[in-house]
């Protein structure tokens, strides 16, 4: 195996190692953070921006790697052909034993880089719904009362602060019906005495009263 196909290789082994990484269950907390520092890290955005150069390399290999192995077949096709004649059986065995070989690493090469390049967007994919996820959790958690995403204080605060102000429109609401109590109280109050000072004026005043009743 030539220098850049290990390399290929070496970038698919961290590719499965990190894929694992990705879904191991972990607490929510700690997926915050790590996906949080891999979002947000400089060091991290230039390797990505590595990345995607190295697979526009891996992509090229992958391509060369399919054409050698047509052209493998190719000469495969040919050489099952022209197979007439003891000796010429016989170059052609093994002319074909190394064909066989070029096949055999041709195929090797297409399935190493074809499985780097697909695993890659598996893992970005897979990425990508990690941190919606993520998102949609912390959102939930947020409207569940937790300002810092960490379960029952944040849900304690919440009630808490909801509890306030619930008091605080009883309060105010009692505090107007108090008020309606009091004016109906001085409303009935100024009636009696309307009806009181009404009588002893017609007490007072019995002509003034028949007046007003003729």
């Amino acid at each position: 195996m030539t220098l850049y196909y290990s390399l290929v290789f070496v970038l698919l082994v961290s590719e499965m190692v990190l894929f694992v990484g990705l879904i191991v269950p972990m607490p929510f907390t700690v997926k915050r953070k790590m996906f949080n520092f891999i979002s947000e890290s400089p060091l991290v955005a230039k390797l990505q921006y590595g990345l995607k150069i190295t697979f526009i390399f891996i992509l090229i290999l992958f391509l060369d790697s399919v054409n050698r192995v047509y052209r493998v077949q190719v000469e495969m096709a040919s050489l099952m052909n022209d197979s007439s004649g003891a000796g010429r059986a016989a170059a052609i065995g093994t002319d074909r034993m190394e064909v066989q070989a070029r096949k055999f690493y041709s195929q090797r090469n297409m399935y190493l880089t074809g499985f780097t390049l697909f695993l890659s967007l598996i893992l970005n994919r897979t990425y990508g719904m990690i941190l919606d996820v993520l998102r949609l959790e912390e959102k939930v958690k947020m409207y569940e009362g937790d300002p810092q995403a960490g379960g029952k204080e944040g849900e304690k605060l919440g009630k808490h602060y909801r509890a306030d102000q619930i008091g605080e429109l009883k309060k105010q609401l009692e505090k107007k019906d108090k008020q309606l109590e009091a004016m109906k109280s001085q409303s009935e109050g100024l009636q009696r005495e309307y009806d009181q000072l009404s009588v002893k004026y017609n007490q007072t005043n019995p002509s003034t009263g028949e007046k007003k009743s003729n």
